[in-house]
């Protein structure tokens, strides 16, 4: 087992944007936890993750190798999570209601990031590709 990143070179240009988007904000969300709340430096870092998420979120809509409604699947319904939950999340931090922005950023981080991260290591995923050194066919169930 050698980890190799070539199924992600390999992969079309929407699930490589998708991708690096989705693992940068994973990182950032990490630190962004662990870092004093309140602070101007927090409130750049969230800016920054709710960008990241965004494109996240945006990207998911093109990447289509698993369509069970059209050119959609049901994981795409975290991508409706997401464009609901972000702006109430930001909304809730400008009318300083600590509780609603940390419950729905920690709801986003968990269910957008790592649960529907967790579901890109199963076989036959790009992800488990990656780590596994396997490389699947990830052809497109819907044109582009």
């Amino acid at each position: 087992m050698q980890m190799s990143l070539t199924p992600l070179f390999d992969a079309a240009p929407e699930i490589q944007i998708h991708a690096i988007s989705a693992i940068c904000a994973f990182f950032v969300g990490v630190f962004q936890l662990a870092r004093p709340k309140g602070t101007t430096g927090h409130r750049i870092v969230g800016w920054t993750w709710v960008a990241l998420m965004i494109v996240v979120a945006v990207s998911s809509l093109f990447v289509n190798t698993t369509c069970t409604f059209g050119p959609f699947s049901a994981i795409h319904l975290l991508t409706l999570l997401t464009v609901v939950s972000l702006p109430v999340a930001v909304t809730a931090a400008r009318r300083h209601n600590v509780r609603r922005h940390r419950n729905a950023m920690l709801f986003l981080f968990v269910g957008a990031l790592v649960i529907a991260g967790g579901f890109t290591f199963v076989p036959g995923r790009i992800m488990h590709d990656i780590v596994f050194g396997t490389h699947s066919s990830h052809e497109r169930c819907w044109p582009a």
